[in-house]
């Protein structure tokens, strides 16, 4: 499941959309990695994910590796995860709460992921706070729209024919 996964961001991620202030966007998968996965697996599959891209597509580049997987591999990970199962144990562990909890986790991890790389940017002396701020959490935001909707109908898909792979049962409190 990792390697499938992987494979699918890795795709998705391939996907840029350019913005103003000299930078990109493009989904990220965070959120279907950590549902699906877990934080610490979602983590490192972010990160396999931001290795292969970096170094033999040069995407993102080796100088920028590092705070791309702090951005989009550990705090769009551990976000999600945290804001899916919130949503998810809320709901009793229902499948509604699957479905909206992976699409709230999603957008928010765009948005999350998007607003740190802003802060990042401004800290740097490349582009004032505000710029990068608008540039970049106000397009991610209209992103993490289209990656909800994608993280809610692979969710959907999954729970139709793989409701193994969520892992349900552990809504009573489970540590996964």
């Amino acid at each position: 499941l990792m390697g499938v996964l992987a494979a699918f961001i890795f795709a998705a991620q391939m996907l840029n959309f350019p913005i103003a202030g000299g930078t990109s966007g493009h989904v990220l998968g965070a959120a279907l990695a950590a549902v699906l996965l877990g934080p610490w697996a979602g983590i490192l599959v972010m990160t396999c994910v931001l290795v292969v891209q970096s170094l033999i597509f040069q995407d993102g580049g080796l100088l920028a590796l590092g705070v791309n997987v702090l951005n989009m591999g550990v705090v769009g990970c551990l976000a999600s995860y945290y804001i899916y199962r919130g949503v998810f144990l809320l709901s009793r562990g229902s499948r509604t709460g699957v479905l909206l909890g992976g699409g709230i986790a999603a957008w928010f991890s765009v948005v999350i992921a998007a607003t740190m790389a802003a802060l990042e940017l401004a800290i740097s002396g490349t582009v004032p706070y505000g710029v990068a701020l608008l540039a970049m959490a106000g397009v991610h935001a209209l992103i993490g729209i289209g990656e909800a909707l994608i993280t809610t109908a692979v969710l959907s898909l999954i729970l139709a024919t793989r409701v193994d792979l969520l892992k349900l049962q552990k809504a009573e409190g489970g540590n996964t």
